[in-house]
């Protein structure tokens, strides 16, 4: 199991280590991990729910058994998934409200 912990995060860090000669500043990791959080993570995550939610409809009508577990991943892939677009409502509030940009900060120079 350990082994399978380290691949799948070694894996998850893959992207940043193949664009890591493009990388040329701290500016520039930031970029690059919230594109990755922003165009992996979240359609992963979005993903797993979506699945967990089809998986709990087939047990609950299909496979009459597990009729109980069925239910209870129906349950939560509906919490995962309004989880995840409060989140996300929360934080476009939050930019709308703020008015904030994706801008980097400009620094004051020192003469």
């Amino acid at each position: 199991m350990k082994k399978y912990a380290l691949f799948s995060t070694s894996l998850l860090a893959l992207p940043l280590l193949v664009s890591a000669q493009q990388i040329n500043s701290i500016t520039s990791a930031g970029d690059a991990i919230m594109n990755i959080i922003n165009n992996v993570l979240v359609p992963l995550i979005f993903a797993v729910a979506f699945l967990v939610f089809i998986w709990g409809v087939f047990q609950y009508f299909i496979a009459k058994e597990a009729k109980e577990n069925g239910k209870d991943l129906i349950l939560y892939g509906l919490i995962g998934f309004f989880v995840m677009v409060s989140v996300w409502g929360l934080v476009n509030i939050l930019v709308g409200t703020f008015s904030l940009n994706n801008a980097a900060p400009t620094l004051p120079t020192l003469n």
